[in-house]
C-alpha cells in the first residue's frame, strides 16, 4: 500500500476586483449625495449701494407662540402694524423677525403674512 500525498496548492493572491468595485460604488454614492454649487449669499445691509449707516430706530419683532414682542415690549398682535408705523419712515424699512420660546414655523409665517398685508416688504428672519 502506497501512500501518496496530495501536491500542495499554490496560494492564490486575493483578487482586487471586488474591492475596486466597492470603492467605485462608494465614490459614485458620495458624488450623488453631496451638494455641488455655491450656497445662497445673503447681502449685508451696509454693503448695498445707497444704504446709509443710520437704519433708524430698532424694529425687532420677537414672535412667541401666543403673541409678539416689539423691541422687547409685549404688545397685542393686532396693534403690531400701527406701532411699527411709528418706528418706520416708510413701509420699505427693514423689520427683523425672530422666533422665541419655541414658536413654530407656521406662527412665523402668520406674522409675516400679517405684516405683508400691511405693506411691509423688507422682512428679515434671524435666529
Amino acid at each position: 500500500m502506497t501512500l501518496t500525498l496530495a501536491r500542495p496548492r499554490r496560494a492564490r493572491r486575493p483578487s482586487l476586483t471586488p474591492m475596486i468595485d466597492v470603492v467605485f460604488l462608494l465614490l459614485v454614492f458620495f458624488m450623488l449625495a453631496s451638494r455641488f454649487g455655491s450656497e445662497a449669499a445673503i447681502p449685508l445691509l451696509s454693503g448695498q449701494p445707497g444704504a446709509s449707516d443710520d437704519l433708524g430706530p430698532p424694529r425687532l419683532v420677537d414672535v412667541l407662540p401666543g403673541g409678539v414682542l416689539l423691541n422687547g415690549g409685549d404688545i397685542r398682535e393686532e396693534t403690531l402694524a400701527a406701532q411699527l408705523a411709528t418706528l418706520t419712515g416708510a413701509r420699505t424699512d427693514t423689520i427683523v423677525l425672530r422666533a422665541k420660546d419655541g414658536a413654530d414655523v407656521q406662527r412665523m409665517v402668520t406674522v409675516m403674512e400679517a405684516l405683508g398685508r400691511d405693506g411691509y416688504v423688507n422682512l428679515v428672519m434671524v435666529e
